[in-house]
């Protein structure tokens, strides 16, 4: 995520930090960012997170990248939000976590009716173009 937002910044964009106190007392956090939130937690993270995100993009990630991704889409599922919420498949990365959600429809643990709960899409225009729609809601 640092290289994505040093990108931002250097290209003229603002950048939101959220990081929870004991990443940033190992140095982990960007302190260069345009706000940086530190809560004391996790949860606390996330909660600051889904309250300011307007959507959701997981970019090719580890263990915390897959729970985010899976919480969120739960969340949607149950109707706690209504966001945009895109998988950013580059390369394939993301391949086997859609075949296992799609082996969990077909074996009947996941509605077909919440397939659409998120996205695909494989290249970062993709994502532009997906979230453009929103861009005037701010």
């Amino acid at each position: 995520m640092g290289v994505v937002a040093r990108a931002v910044l250097e290209g003229g964009g603002a950048v939101v930090g959220v990081i929870p106190q004991a990443l940033q007392e190992a140095e982990v956090g960007l302190e260069d960012a345009t706000e940086l939130i530190v809560p004391q937690t996790l949860r606390e993270r996330k909660a600051i997170m889904d309250a300011r995100s307007q959507a959701f993009v997981a970019l090719p990630g580890g263990y915390g990248t897959f729970e985010e991704l899976l919480e969120t889409i739960t969340l949607r599922q149950l109707g706690y939000h209504d966001k945009p919420i895109i998988v950013l498949n580059i390369n394939g990365y993301y391949d086997p976590l859609i075949a296992l959600f799609n082996h969990a429809i077909e074996q009947g643990f996941i509605r077909t009716e919440h397939a659409d709960l998120y996205q695909v899409v494989a290249t970062v225009d993709e994502i532009v173009a997906l979230l453009r729609p929103y861009e005037k809601m701010q």
